[in-house]
């Protein structure tokens, strides 16, 4: 009998992960137009577990167009816009041999309907793929992570309106003709399943232009992920090499307790979690998303040709992001806004992220055991207030225990069988936070001096994770 290997395959993808919004700054520069990120607000004044993003409607943003930028962190980014040469270079001091980051959807199609694409964007692009490939390391992209052209909200209904397949359709073809033989890992739509929390970041909807909000949310996801199936065709007809990824946030719950009844729950919790993937790995939906559509009375309409395209565009690769797990149960006796529960068994981080490593195996095999395709890891890792020494030395040994936890359950999942081809540990640069638009929420192996009002030199530094990290990736997981 043979056995599963205990060690992390060679060939092993040792990146980072970063998204354009959150870094690149420069948010008037080189033709771009706003995006849905330029309004994400800071809100400093709530607890830090509050601190999130929120509904909107039309009048909230266009009050946030024109206030003060101070208060709109992610227009500043860490001006990755103009440091990205030096700052691609520290991050493949690493030893990094792939780096995940985004393309601004605004900067190639500034208002999202344009027949052709901005030129001084692309030229940007160009150069920070370069830049990557240059520095030893393999670019993964992903197409859309909450940039779309605020046009897009306020011309249209953001992804509730049908015009945006065809809109997002011809983005994704421009890239994929622009990058063939650079880009072969291509992630579409970061976190899709992501249509409570980030909904508006996600889908562009404002809730006032709406009858019914939750109908408008799985109408604007079926759309878009019709738009993915599309766009992965194109992308295998483009280039037969391109490897084109789906991605979840990990949501998985735990039951609450040992009732029947939360068991269920938890486990329809789950599902309806999954159901993205089950649509975009094989190709149809199945019958408990039509149960749960027709039980909260959802009427989300099929355009001709829909089904086929689903069938005919399934996704090469599952990507995920994984911070944390919440316990769930039967909604009407658990009374939570979402069904879920924080679990008194894990310690937390300073946001109330419960860090749960023995999760991230479960989840892994999980993922494993329902699609049986090649799985990478896009996002993982610990928000955590870091102080500067008086020597600068930042000490963030606390980060360290936390990546070593969740990699050690990495290869146990490996040893399950899982097959797992990479990690992305998220913000491996400080940026700014994509849920709270903070800086001070800071999950890098390199600091960046800025604050939470933009003050600072912008001077990067070296955290002791930095070194750690590179050790990991010299002996490939061995030594942690």
């Amino acid at each position: 009998m043979k056995y599963n290997s205990n060690h992390f395959p060679e060939g092993f993808l040792w990146g980072g992960a970063l998204a354009a919004n959150q870094m690149e700054g420069a948010w008037k520069e080189g033709g771009k137009g706003w995006c849905l990120a330029d309004i994400n607000r800071a809100q400093y004044d709530l607890p830090p577990d509050q601190r999130y993003n929120i509904e909107v409607d039309t009048d909230y943003i266009k009050k946030a167009m024109g206030e003060d930028d101070l208060l709109y962190p992610k227009r500043r980014g860490i001006d990755f816009y103009h440091t990205y040469k030096e700052d691609i270079r520290l991050l493949a001091g690493t030893g990094m041999n792939s780096l995940r980051t985004s393309i601004n959807w605004a900067r190639i199609f500034p208002n999202g309907d344009e027949e052709e694409p901005n030129e001084e964007g692309l030229r940007f692009y160009d150069d920070v793929i370069d830049t990557i490939i240059a520095n030893g390391m393999e670019p993964m992209i992903t197409i859309s992570h909450y940039e779309m052209p605020l046009n897009l909200t306020l011309a249209y209904t953001g992804w509730y309106s049908r015009e945006l397949v065809d809109f997002f359709v011809r983005y994704c073809e421009v890239l994929f003709k622009r990058y063939k033989g650079k880009v072969r890992k291509w992630i579409i739509v970061n976190q899709i399943n992501l249509i409570v929390h980030e909904s508006f970041n996600h889908l562009g909807i404002a809730a006032d232009k709406v009858d019914n909000l939750l109908e408008a949310k799985y109408q604007g996801v079926h759309n878009e992920m019709v738009a993915c199936a599309k766009a992965t065709k194109i992308a295998h007809e483009i280039d037969p090499a391109n490897e084109i990824g789906m991605m979840f946030c990990s949501n998985l719950t735990y039951p609450c307790s040992a009732r029947p009844e939360d068991i269920f729950w938890n486990y329809r919790h789950n599902q309806l979690e999954m159901m993205y993937g089950d649509i975009m790995v094989r190709g149809e939906y199945p019958g408990y998303v039509l149960r749960h559509f027709e039980d909260n009375g959802l009427d989300i309409r099929f355009y001709e040709g829909d089904e086929e395209a689903l069938k005919e565009g399934t996704v090469d690769f599952v990507s995920l992001s994984y911070y944390y797990t919440r316990l769930s149960g039967e909604e009407p006796f658990l009374k939570t806004k979402l069904g879920q529960i924080t679990n008194p068994e894990l310690k937390a981080s300073d946001w109330g992220w419960a860090i749960d490593p023995v999760g991230l195996r479960y989840t892994l095999n999980v993922y494993w055991d329902r699609y049986q395709k090649p799985i990478y890891i896009t996002e993982n890792g610990l928000g955590a207030y870091d102080r500067v020494e008086a020597d600068g030395s930042i000490h963030d040994d606390y980060r360290i225990a936390y990546l070593k936890a969740h990699i050690e359950q990495m290869k146990e999942a490996v040893h399950d069988g899982v097959d797992l081809r990479g990690y992305y540990p998220w913000g491996p640069i400080d940026i700014v936070s994509c849920s709270s638009s903070e800086m001070e929420k800071r999950y890098g192996f390199i600091y960046v001096d800025y604050d939470n009002y933009g003050k600072g030199s912008g001077k990067r530094s070296l955290k002791d994770s930095y070194g750690w990290y590179r050790k990991v990736i010299e002996t490939n997981g061995e030594e942690l």
